[in-house]
């Protein structure tokens, strides 16, 4: 168990390196005010996460990570090609479905994650989450449920490991429903 707030903050030094886009000439300024910028405020703020972080289990995550990134940016092409063949070729049809998709992993951060990743994907939108059923409703430009499907149960396969979550990926999925036209609930 290490202290968490130089991992955050080292986290931060690194994401300002990606949002600066720095050159050879720049990484030694750029990582020096990420780093004078990210430790500070992760000691200072450092009271809303816990204290300590398993690195073990951080470890046993990142690979999962990294493949839930690499086919989240898969079905980012695939979706993008997909909406631009659908405005490009009138004669597609566009048959936008709710789609009702139960989950299996709980936590906020994992629920959060797949939603996300759900909304930045071309052609579907989170439309809401019902904590009650633990159920998530996406709009789909072309509602045929399966293609919808696949990728939220990969990505929840992955987020079931990164997140630590009390499933397994083994665990069956729960079935999911194709909503009703308009926007209304089965």
């Amino acid at each position: 168990m290490s202290r968490k707030w130089p991992v955050v903050g080292l986290g931060l030094a690194v994401l300002w390196l990606f949002i600066r886009g720095v050159t050879p000439a720049t990484v030694v300024g750029e990582t020096a005010i990420g780093l004078g910028v990210g430790l500070p405020l992760a000691y200072g703020l450092r009271r809303f996460y816990t204290d300590t972080l398993a690195l073990s289990a951080l470890a046993r995550a990142v690979p999962y990570a990294l493949r839930y990134l690499a086919v989240f940016l898969r079905e980012l092409v695939t979706a993008n090609v997909e909406v631009a063949y659908r405005v490009l070729s009138p004669s597609m049809p566009i048959d936008p479905d709710v789609i009702a998709v139960p989950l299996r992993v709980e936590s906020d951060a994992a629920v959060t994650t797949i939603a996300n990743s759900i909304t930045l994907t071309p052609g579907t939108l989170t439309m809401d989450h019902d904590t009650e059923t633990n159920t998530l409703y996406v709009h789909a430009i072309a509602g045929e449920t399966d293609a919808v499907v696949a990728p939220i149960r990969t990505w929840e396969d992955y987020a079931i490991r990164i997140f630590d979550e009390d499933v397994s990926p083994t665990d069956p999925a729960p079935p999911a429903r194709s909503g009703s036209r308009g926007g209304r609930r089965e």
